[in-house]
């Protein structure tokens, strides 16, 4: 395969998502067990705590990206919401009930959708449409990578060191300092595609029709994607020791990270729907075992193969959304991309935990797979053609 350079915002980007999820990584993995073993809570709060945070989240990344295309300044909002969750995130330490951890991931969250619709639109606008894949591929790499170093933090903090999980709580604050400044000096501001004040409405038309139904074939892939936290707690069912977990967890973003970048360049060669069906393909399979194998080995494999699906879609959904809309509307897009995602979370992880309550972990996993295979029907169904080269696999044709 060709290789391109990529611009220094697409680097420095990057490099702010690895030190961002080396913060995060070092917390998340270790919270399903905070919250049932320290804090006494189960797996439907679990639930709750996953889904309102990060469907509560989406309806701030819909507006920050109507509000940056309307200003056509993306690096503040970046900047403001990288800042926020590095302050509240470590916070999780002085927790003493799991509605303290509702709040404290709802604030984080609430960062993550400041910033993350102007950031995709920003990495967008930093690189040529023939290397959008890679360039989002790179970022969902590092991003990745910093999700495995993050859980081998913890592992060591947590097992060799003696560290407890609220010490480590607070250890975390340093990487995602470290990722703020960065952005702050690394990152800069791209020409802006539409003059300042030029905003649109949520709901104009203006979106392509293609777009909306690729939105809607997400939808219901999310409906059935669940919070990565039930992962944990099944592995632990499974049999998989806790102090344990956070090593799983980061070989598992290993995968991600080692393969994120080539389903990025894969997804410009040979077209995003190809490696999206396929990636969902995986989740489905996947999820299927998950609900039926018990035994560490399995869990272990199942964690490993699972990292094929978010290496295979990451980058190339987010490319794709780029590939669908016009510049000037780019930041509104990746908006109604991320709330489509958000929002469905929220019955996701509150449907999964639910379900897994009443009826046990494999029809709650047997569930999520059905969703993933009717998305996968979805997608076909409206980008029946392939033509051409395009990313789209011929998609912008419908527009």
């Amino acid at each position: 395969m060709e290789k391109r350079k990529l611009p220094r915002n697409v680097i420095a980007l990057g490099m702010v998502s690895l030190l961002t999820d080396v913060s995060s990584d070092m917390i998340v993995p270790l919270l399903p067990l905070f919250i049932t073993a320290v804090l006494g809570a189960g797996p439907a709060a679990l639930g709750v705590i996953e889904g309102v945070a990060e469907a509560t989240a989406s309806l701030l990344k819909l507006a920050s990206g109507v509000w940056s295309d309307r200003v056509a300044r993306k690096k503040p909002l970046v900047v403001w919401g990288y800042g926020l969750a590095a302050a509240v995130r470590p916070l999780s330490a002085f927790a003493t009930s799991w509605m303290h951890v509702l709040f404290i991931r709802f604030a984080d969250r609430t960062g993550k959708g400041i910033r993350t619709s102007p950031r995709d639109a920003l990495i967008a606008a930093s690189v040529r449409e023939n290397v959008r894949g890679r360039a989002f591929g790179w970022h969902r790499a590092m991003d990745n990578l910093g999700a495995a170093l993050g859980p081998a933090a913890a592992f060591l903090l947590l097992s060799i060191w003696g560290f407890s999980y609220r010490s480590i709580f607070l250890f975390a604050a340093i990487p995602g300092i470290a990722a703020v400044l960065t952005l702050v000096f690394f990152v800069q501001e791209t020409a802006s595609a539409v003059p300042p004040g030029k905003s649109f409405r949520l709901a104009d038309g203006a979106l392509p029709p293609a777009f909306r139904r690729y939105l809607l074939a997400v939808g219901v892939f999310t409906l059935g994607n669940a919070s990565d936290s039930f992962l944990i707690l099944r592995a632990v069912d499974a049999g998989v020791p806790p102090a344990y977990i956070p090593l799983l967890w980061g070989a598992f973003h290993v995968v991600k990270s080692s393969l994120s970048t080539y389903g990025g360049i894969l997804s410009d060669r040979f077209g995003r729907r190809r490696l999206i069906l396929g990636g969902w393909a995986v989740y489905a399979v996947t999820y299927a075992a998950w609900g039926l194998t018990e035994g560490v080995y399995w869990m272990a494999g199942l964690f490993l193969f699972y990292g094929l699906h978010h290496a295979a879609c990451e980058g190339a959904e987010r490319a794709m959304v780029a590939d669908l809309v016009p510049p000037e509307r780019r930041g509104t897009a990746y908006g109604w991309f991320h709330l489509v995602v958000g929002v469905c979370a929220l019955p996701a992880s509150m449907l999964f935990g639910l379900l897994w309550k009443a009826f046990g972990a494999p029809v709650a996993f047997g569930v999520s797979a059905s969703l993933a295979l009717a998305a996968a029907v979805l997608l076909l169904l409206a980008f029946p053609k392939v033509r051409g080269t395009a990313g789209t696999e011929g998609a912008a044709g419908g527009t």
